[in-house]
């Protein structure tokens, strides 16, 4: 949104979804003479620090506003409430004073939007049309200088079926001319009962556990401009395993779901599946030097790091291959010991033989029924033996039949990524790469750490009395201690349902149950339809990717990418070069490049150096994803489940067909304003703009 007069300026933080609060505004009044030109107001720092004890959340807001004019400027603070919370304490001092505000219900509040409105010519405001209002004058704001707020806030958050949901609005994307100086989030949980899975999907949190009942998050970022809210949800529960369900569901159509498997961060060690782990290592001559080194170095604190009770084999490879041992050994500490014996007399030289080193491997469990993970760690592509792609293929997917997962470390960028994925995704394992810059031990011990601890191998999941289809994964990953497995798809019918979650508990078979319900209608979480699409597209186009391209797979990904406003290599069109140009200026040089990397064709068929694995990378990100994103596009908007487009300076629904009959309302008549007093949760749409076409309770509307 650009500024449309140098009098009447909107300044941030305006901040709303539905059923939460929003940061403050601060409404400047015109200067004394109109000619005036005035310089928006500055944002120095936007802190938030967030309490919540047993369901009741406190929220404390502390920013301070900088106003760069040569002049005073007077104004009206406002601040939107969420529902059912009550301000605590206020701090606006002026000249040594405590200023005092008051509270309006939404029935004023609502005239006061309203009016700012009519008086800016800027509708965005009208998305608060249904919530409580906090208000005081400001003055003055000094040529020059600070005005510091802080706020306090108390609400008691919802529980439903074991999940608690906290949201903080960091939009901000409609009110600031610029980007922050920093924003930081600190927040604490403290319950009586155990804290099972901790999860944000709209930010990338540090995770701290103080305990099984207390956790602590933190998000920090500097000059930055937020472009979606603050989401945190929690669950509670005594269980060895928890389920926790979250759905959306806007229209008659099918809904959406999330479903989050975690169990307990700390596990009785006796409950802890033994596993069977492979170490397979490329030790041609590409990886002589530092690659080397830190190969070994890795595989030394693997090996440390193995279970009592675990079995281990290394098989290190170049044109030959070599095996530790003729199977796989105990995990003792004679065993382990020999095996850094072996690690440590490891050199670099000759050819890739990947096809008889992968074999070998997988003929190393013999008839064990424990879970068997390959670590497979490679710089370079088959130059030995077996070299024919499809051929490789082929031969590990005979060799796999008790499904070992393969899990890829691709190092540097002389790589074949389609080779290396192909083999993690068709053997239930995943694809990393470590650039030139990075380091093979850290990356590698990172991973050994996340699966040290098996709970639950063997997966599977059956919903009943709903019908769920497109949910991905479409095979579950074993589930380990400390970790999470989150699934998304869609869901037919309604009503009270169980999850079935059965899998494999040192070779004895467990069905756990959880009730749950699958609601009829569910707006709350509108991140979920996108988040969905995203992971859908990644399957579709990882298809095209390793195994070529068809019209429907086309077809479907086109259709999804207009649907839900995602950049993929056959809907580029979108990417302009004015439309790169993010809201305060260029975009980030992560934001440009991402855009780069998903709308180039190349993504999908540059096998090797560093757009290959850039591209690699992305699509395997896009597969695992669990964070809603947005569209990265200026002409481009996501409200809810809906996309919207800019199409000739009017924001048009993606849904919306040419020649379909619309209820025609004029921007700022009589009959716009009963319509937003009327529907006042159509306000989100309304705050596009003045030209608007959009689907509300079933019928399609046009502001004109």
């Amino acid at each position: 949104m650009k500024f449309k007069s140098p009098i009447f300026i909107t300044l941030l933080i305006a901040l709303l979804p539905a059923f939460a609060a929003a940061d403050g505004i601060i409404i400047i009044d015109p200067p004394p003479h109109p000619d005036e030109q005035v310089i928006p107001l500055e944002v120095i720092y936007h802190r938030v620090k967030i309490n919540i004890t047993k369901g009741v959340a406190v929220t404390h807001i502390d920013e301070v506003f900088y106003n760069p004019n040569n002049m005073d400027l007077e104004g009206t603070f406002i601040f939107p409430l969420p529902v059912g919370a009550s301000i605590s304490d206020f701090s606006l001092y002026i000249d040594g004073k405590k200023v005092s505000g008051e509270v309006l219900p939404a029935d004023e509040a609502r005239d006061i939007y309203e009016d700012i409105v009519r008086r800016l010519k800027d509708p965005a405001l009208l998305e608060y049309m249904d919530r409580n209002l906090f208000k005081l004058r400001v003055y003055p704001i000094p040529a020059r200088g600070k005005r510091r707020v802080e706020l306090t806030y108390t609400e008691t958050l919802k529980y439903d079926f074991g999940t608690v949901k906290y949201v903080y609005p960091l939009d901000t994307e409609k009110y600031s001319s610029a980007p922050l100086n920093e924003v930081t989030i600190e927040a604490s949980i403290k319950t009586d009962i155990p804290i099972k899975s901790v999860y944000s999907p709209s930010h990338d949190v540090d995770i701290v556990r103080k305990g099984k009942s207390e956790v602590r998050l933190s998000y920090e970022e500097k000059n930055t401009l937020p472009d979606r809210d603050f989401v945190l949800y929690y669950t509670l529960s005594k269980e060895e395993i928890d389920a926790s369900l979250i759905t959306y569901r806007e229209r008659g159509d099918d809904g959406f779901f999330m479903l989050l498997l975690t169990p307990s961060p700390e596990v009785d060690r006796n409950n802890v599946i033994p596993k069977d782990v492979t170490f397979v290592l490329d030790t041609s001559g590409s990886m002589k030097g530092d690659k080397i080194k830190q190969a070994k170095d890795a595989l030394t604190f693997c090996i440390k790091s193995l279970n009592q009770g675990d079995r281990f084999n290394i098989i290190r490879f170049a044109t030959d291959t070599e095996s530790f041992r003729k199977g796989l050994v105990s995990a003792n500490k004679k065993n382990k010991s020999e095996a850094h014996k072996f690690v440590s007399a490891i050199k670099a030289r000759g050819g890739t033989n990947i096809n008889d080193a992968l074999l070998l491997a997988l003929k190393s469990n013999g008839q064990s029924k424990r879970p068997h993970i390959l670590i497979f760690i490679t710089d370079g592509e088959p130059t030995v033996g077996e070299t024919d792609l499809p051929d490789i293929i082929d031969n590990i997917e005979k060799g796999n039949k008790k499904k070992a997962r393969i899990f890829v470390f691709g190092v540097g960028e002389d790589i074949n990524t389609h080779l290396l994925d192909k083999i993690s995704s068709e053997n239930h394992g995943v694809s990393e790469y470590v650039k030139p810059a990075e380091r093979i031990d850290k990356i590698v011990s990172n991973f050994i750490k996340k699966i040290q601890s098996p709970v639950l191998s063997g997966l599977s999941i059956d919903m009943t009395k709903v019908k769920v289809k497109d949910a991905f994964p479409k095979e579950p990953p074993d589930l380990f201690a400390g970790s999470q497995v989150t699934i998304v798809g869609r869901y037919r019918g309604s009503g009270k349902s169980t999850i079935l979650l059965t899998g494999f508990v040192n070779k004895k078979k467990m069905v756990f149950e959880y009730p749950v319900k699958f609601p009829e209608r569910d707006t709350e979480n509108d991140f979920l339809p996108r988040i969905w699409a995203t992971r859908k597209i990644a399957y579709l186009l990882d298809e095209i990717r390793l195994n070529g391209e068809n019209r429907e797979l086309v077809d479907e990904i086109i259709k999804l990418a207009t649907d839900f406003g995602i950049v993929t290599p056959y809907t580029s069109f979108l990417v302009t070069e004015d439309q790169r140009e993010g809201f305060g200026g260029a975009p980030t040089p992560e934001a440009d490049e991402e855009l780069h990397v998903m709308s180039e064709r190349s993504m999908l068929t540059k096998k090797g150096g560093s757009f290959g694995v850039k591209s690699a990378e992305k699509m395997r990100n896009l597969k695992e994803t669990d964070k809603v994103r947005g569209p990265n596009l200026m002409s481009i908007k996501q409200v809810g489940e809906r996309t919207f487009f800019l199409r000739e300076k009017v924001w048009v629904d993606s849904e919306y067909k040419k020649g379909t009959k619309t209820n025609e309302i004029k921007y700022g008549s009589k009959k716009y304003w009963v319509f937003a007093k009327n529907n006042p949760k159509a306000g989100r749409y309304l705050s596009l703009g003045k030209k608007v076409i959009f689907n509300y309770e079933g019928s399609w509307y046009k502001i004109n």
